[in-house]
């Protein structure tokens, strides 16, 4: 797991720790229903961090007789955790905690502080989110944000990119509310903005929950990666045709090739040995990866292409 990752996660773990705890004393001193939701918001957003950073430390242990791959996937299978508790957590609350203040509406108390807090919250939440996206743009390179997000492998990096730009909507939607309330004294609109708040968290829980979940089950390497391997198997001479190239990624920077081809006929068996070999160090050369390519010899058209 790269450096940048974890860095990024650091950033919004500390960031949404300290916003957690002044939003909730000032949704006690105002009674808000908006701030309480955002205050929910954050405390799951910090769970989320713990939960990303354990992820990535059990993706880094060693390969066993259990788990002859090692446990990469650990990556995905908490960040679709996370996806699943901003889901059941930050949205069902918020949208709950809206629906009541709706039907029992309470007079808010000075916002003042609201507004303090949320002023403080968007400066936190911005650093977290501007150092996320830094990183997320060094990443993507030369693709589209949302071509990044669909063909990336890392999802640490997005999930924490969604958790920040959807904190700041959040906060957007808290401001708004807390206003209008003050404005026309009508405690309705803070409520309201608790259930948009609870939308919002849907909405990135449900995006999140469907880019996690490719990687989860086993989603191959993206396209100009297998186009690669491809090329550098068919420029090995022991081989008269590619039938198959399929591959896996078993964790962010791990992935898993099995390539079928056709052996050129009358080939001593010592020069085939070195043959692959050399394809074998080419790709993972080319593509660093990939940890274990997997050679079968099938006749051509055995398999789909």
């Amino acid at each position: 797991m790269s450096a940048a990752s974890k860095k990024v996660i650091y950033a919004a773990l500390v960031g949404n720790a300290l916003i957690a705890v002044t939003k909730f004393v000032a949704s006690t001193m105002t009674g808000s229903s908006a701030m309480l939701s955002e205050g929910i918001h954050s405390l799951v957003d910090t769970g989320n961090q713990v939960l990303l950073l354990l992820g990535i430390k059990r993706s880094q242990r060693p390969p066993g007789p259990r788990f002859p791959f090692g446990h990469g996937k650990e990556v995905y299978f908490w960040s679709f955790v996370v996806a699943i508790l901003i889901f059941a957590v930050g949205a069902g609350i918020s949208i709950y905690e809206g629906i009541k203040h709706l039907l029992h509406p309470a007079v808010l108390k000075d916002p003042t502080i609201n507004y303090i807090v949320l002023g403080l919250a968007m400066v936190f939440e911005g650093i977290a989110w501007s150092i996320a996206l830094i990183e997320f743009r060094k990443v993507k390179g030369e693709m589209g944000y949302f071509e990044a997000v669909s063909r990336g492998k890392d999802p640490t990096m997005f999930v924490v990119l969604f958790e920040d730009s959807a904190a700041m909507l959040g906060l957007v939607a808290a401001f708004v509310g807390i206003l209008l309330s003050q404005l026309t004294g009508l405690p309705q609109f803070d409520a309201a903005a608790s259930i948009v708040i609870g939308l919002i968290l849907g909405g990135t829980a449900v995006w999140l929950a469907v880019e996690t979940q490719g990687l989860l089950i086993g989603e191959s390497a993206n396209r100009d990666v297998v186009a690669g391997i491809r090329r550098i198997a068919g420029e090995c001479e022991c081989v008269q045709h590619i039938n198959e190239v399929l591959t896996m990624h078993m964790g962010p920077e791990f992935i898993l090739v099995n390539i079928s081809m056709d052996f050129r006929s009358a080939m001593a068996v010592g020069q085939l040995e070195r043959e692959i070999a050399a394809m074998d160090g080419a790709i993972k050369a080319a593509f660093p990866e990939v940890r274990r390519v997997f050679i079968e010899a099938e006749a051509a058209g055995s398999t789909l292409v």
